[in-house]
């Protein structure tokens, strides 16, 4: 490992020009490109889920434009939510000889093959903020602290509904959601969100009418809003024929975009019927409008720019022999190792603070919220 390292540093340490990204091809692949001179900067592989979410978007060009900082070349390829090709394309980053991988995984049980191919061509892996399962050639890991985000969303409702402070008492319906089954961060929002729902859950303060309390009953396949949005019209159909629904636990803001509109279909939001609490996550632009239009209740936002420096100096310091910083090396068993972790902290952001956390900060332009 020692000697592999050794001789990557002295790939990445010649590095002497930042080099930027360019577009290629339908397949959502990108490659960079140098702008003058000769930088020996070794080319790094990001491969990220889906171009679908404006999330993943952001991250894909924050983590070229850091690794670009440090001389990095980058090539960026998005899996559009297909688990194959995703596998196909990070083998194509292996075949064109990178120095380093990070992946944002599809479908996080899907690795194991491609993976050994980046161990065997000597080829560090960063997993991105979903955690990559079953495999040992995992390097190190880089991620929010994923049951906070759902302790976040939960302790939102039960503080909104009056249930954290008892001055009510209940009992108050709510419906719970979850991510996809194939991404290992749902366990940990959802184990977070139940660790704070679950003892109102008991006593009857919270009524989940549904009956569907179990993660295997309540996940969302690929995050997707119009799975979501079906779900929340079927429960609605069968379990609130004349009652309401008071809050909907929702790990994500396309989740919560696609549970809003069922609602309003059933004309909540109207003056006699008011939506629920909503929860949400990653802040992006529609939700935040959502929530300054007093739709959506609140979201969790991570600050994806400081993920990606995160992910970016993890494969600065592989390629260099040096230690990447980490803060989390127990928690994340993959069920093949445990990976060292980075976990940043999310934030819950409603109508009270979004201008402060997002668009203060950065994030989100004010003109994108007109």
């Amino acid at each position: 490992m020692r000697n592999r390292r050794a001789a990557l540093a002295a790939i990445a340490g010649a590095a002497s020009l930042a080099l930027t990204l360019s577009a290629c091809g339908q397949s959502g692949e990108g490659g960079s490109k140098e702008e003058a001179g000769d930088s020996k900067g070794g080319t790094i592989g990001i491969s990220m889920p889906t171009k679908s979410s404006e999330r993943w978007i952001a991250d894909g060009k924050n983590v070229v434009a850091d690794l670009e900082s440090k001389g990095y070349k980058t090539t960026l390829v998005y899996g559009e939510d297909d688990p194959d090709q995703q596998v196909s394309q990070i083998e194509n980053l292996i075949t064109q000889g990178v120095k380093a991988l990070i992946v944002a995984a599809i479908d996080n049980k899907s690795m194991n093959n491609v993976l050994q191919q980046a161990k065997d061509a000597n080829i560090p892996v960063i997993s991105y903020d979903r955690l990559i399962l079953g495999t040992p050639n995992v390097d190190y890991y880089a991620s929010f602290d994923n049951e906070k985000v759902g302790e976040l969303q939960a302790n939102y409702i039960v503080e909104k509904l009056g249930l954290k402070d008892g001055s009510k008492k209940g009992p108050f319906n709510i419906e719970l959601f979850a991510g996809s089954n194939d991404d290992n961060n749902t366990r940990y929002f959802f184990g977070g969100a139940m660790k704070v729902l679950q003892p109102y859950i008991d006593k009857k303060q919270l009524v989940v009418r549904s009956g569907q309390t179990k993660l295997t009953q309540v996940t969302t396949l690929r995050w997707d809003g119009g799975t979501a949005q079906k779900r929340m019209d079927d429960i609605l159909t069968s379990a609130y024929k004349s009652e309401r629904v008071d809050a909907v636990l929702s790990p994500y803001d396309g989740i919560s975009i696609g549970i809003l509109s069922a609602l309003k279909s059933d004309d909540y939001g109207s003056k006699d019927k008011p939506l629920p609490v909503v929860t949400g996550q990653d802040a992006e632009v529609a939700s935040v409008k959502s929530i300054i239009a007093d739709e959506q209740s609140m979201t969790v936002y991570k600050d994806t720019r400081e993920l990606a420096k995160v992910a970016s100096n993890m494969v600065d310091a592989v390629l260099n022999d040096k230690k990447p910083e980490v803060n989390d090396t127990k928690t994340y068993d993959n069920g093949s190792k445990v990976v060292p972790s980075y976990l940043l902290t999310p934030v819950s952001v409603d109508k009270t603070n979004y201008q402060k956390e997002v668009v203060d900060s950065g994030y989100i332009k004010a003109s994108d919220l007109k």
